[in-house]
């Protein structure tokens, strides 16, 4: 009996200039700052004799296919990604981008920057595009109802604020 996973569906290609310069950060990081120092230390533990044992060298392989991992990973996914640094014509309407404040039933305000999947962090407040919520806001205006389908049942939102940051546009 196999362990099958299906691939997962692959994520929106948007990014934010933000975004896109974060991901290049990382791969900066990782390439002439991390990987660098953890060569050093395989390299040194590598002198030390019996491999097998050396905590050092094989702690450090292992790091050094994980960064390698990972920046083959951001390396392929920079190259397909689109970055949006326009603000659109239209900003009564809900686009990729957008901070968009919304309300529920009972009052409170929740404010929410849609973003690509690759920069979405809910502790800042960076929604991804493929998430629920957003999915059902694109496209809509101010003041409009918007009807998200939740494991608690529907819930309902009305969007009371759209703005767009005028620092990212090139």
């Amino acid at each position: 009996m196999t362990r099958y996973r299906p691939p997962s569906p692959k994520g929106a290609c948007y990014i934010t200039p933000e975004g896109e310069k974060a991901l290049r950060d990382e791969v900066r990081q990782l390439w002439k700052v991390e990987r660098p120092t953890v060569t050093a230390t395989v390299h040194e533990a590598a002198k030390n004799g019996d491999r097998s044992e050396n905590g050092d060298y094989i702690y450090g392989k292992r790091r050094l296919r994980e960064i390698d991992s990972r920046v083959r990973f951001l390396t392929k996914r920079l190259e397909e990604l689109n970055v949006v640094s326009h603000i659109p014509s239209d900003q009564n309407k809900v686009y990729f981008g957008a901070w968009v404040t919304i309300e529920n039933d009972s009052g409170e305000e929740s404010e929410y920057r849609i973003v690509g999947p690759d920069e979405f962090d809910l502790s800042l407040r960076k929604l991804s595009m493929d998430s629920p919520l957003a999915k059902a806001m694109l496209g809509k205006r101010l003041d409009d109802e918007v009807i998200v389908t939740t494991p608690k049942g529907q819930q309902s939102y009305y969007i009371t604020a759209i703005r767009y940051n005028e620092t990212a546009a090139l």
